[in-house]
């Protein structure tokens, strides 16, 4: 299930009442050097680095009437030698991590793999992050 990290901490030094563009503003500054691991697991070991991929700087747009962020990351897979099972995308402060898979209609995963990524060790795999930002500033007001 997807979980959002440091949310807090990020907004701590934002005073008076944080607007949708206050937020994604500040997650705009927190994401430009984000990077998106993915993992895999073999027997005891539950987290198997197979991918990182990093910010592509220039896609990184806030969508004003949707109030929604959006993005690419992109990178080189490391290793095919299990399934991606799990994702941690890490900002400086805030972070998202949950469930992946390369195969459509899993249940309880919340990020599909692009077609991009092929578990071919050396490819490049790109994959499109969307960030609402109403759902997040809902979870601040219940903190």
């Amino acid at each position: 299930m997807k979980q959002f990290h440091g949310l807090d901490t990020l907004c701590q030094s934002h005073r008076g009442w944080l607007k949708p563009q206050d937020l994604a503003a500040l997650l705009q500054a927190d994401l430009q050097a984000c990077h998106c691991r993915i993992y895999g697991c073999i027997d005891d070991d539950p987290e198997i680095l197979l991918a990182t991929l990093a910010l592509l700087p220039e896609t990184l747009n806030y969508d004003s009437f949707d109030q929604r962020l959006d993005f690419i990351v992109a990178g080189p897979i490391l290793r095919n030698d299990c399934v991606p099972l799990t994702y941690r995308l890490e900002g400086r402060a805030f972070a998202i991590t949950g469930r992946c898979s390369m195969i459509a209609r899993v249940c309880g995963v919340d990020l599909y793999l692009q077609s991009s990524y092929t578990a071919v060790i050396g490819d490049t795999a790109r994959q499109k992050f969307s960030i609402a930002i109403k759902p997040l500033l809902q979870q601040l007001k219940r903190q």
